[in-house]
């Protein structure tokens, strides 16, 4: 069995304040108080991760919905271990976790994702990331010099053009 790091107990604790609010700002619902006890525990002991198998069956069915909300895998479709990587450039997989991915425990999965995301080296988190980057930012400078044009004193007002 895999482990749960503290961090996805403490978004799965965050997931649920902002699902099911304090209706009165002290009290909180089921699923956090569930979670808040495996989370307060972790600390206490300064443990990092706690064995899924070993969570109280609400804390664990709070944490599974968590998971539920949050994306399955991490291909980009660009799978360089088919073409014989060991570790995936798209996604930061290996050929194994590739492979075996439907049959992964979504503790282990997650475990994927932590790993993937710490490394930050697959394409999946750098040249996608950087390209989105670029078009936001294309944009952005667009949009600022068509403000600065129509703010020019003697230009047209915004959406009138000159005819000819």
């Amino acid at each position: 069995m895999a482990a749960l790091h503290i961090t996805d107990i403490e978004s799965a604790i965050n997931w649920w304040r902002e699902r099911q609010p304090s209706p009165d700002g002290i009290t909180a619902c089921a699923e956090v108080r569930a979670l808040a006890e495996v989370y307060g525990l972790m600390v206490y002991y300064r443990e990092h991760e706690c064995d899924e198998a070993s969570m109280p069956p609400k804390a664990r069915d709070a944490w599974l919905a968590w998971y539920a909300s949050t994306p399955d895998a991490p291909c980009i479709a660009i799978c360089s271990t088919s073409q014989g990587d060991a570790v995936c450039k798209g996604c930061g997989r290996t050929f194994d976790e590739v492979q075996h991915w439907t049959k992964m425990t979504p503790a282990e999965k997650r475990a994927t994702w932590r790993r993937i995301t710490m490394d930050n080296t697959a394409w999946r988190f750098n040249k996608y990331a950087e390209r989105a980057h670029e078009r936001t930012h294309e944009r952005t400078h667009a949009r600022t010099q068509e403000q600065a044009e129509a703010a020019r004193p003697g230009a047209p007002p915004s959406g009138q053009g000159t005819t000819s």
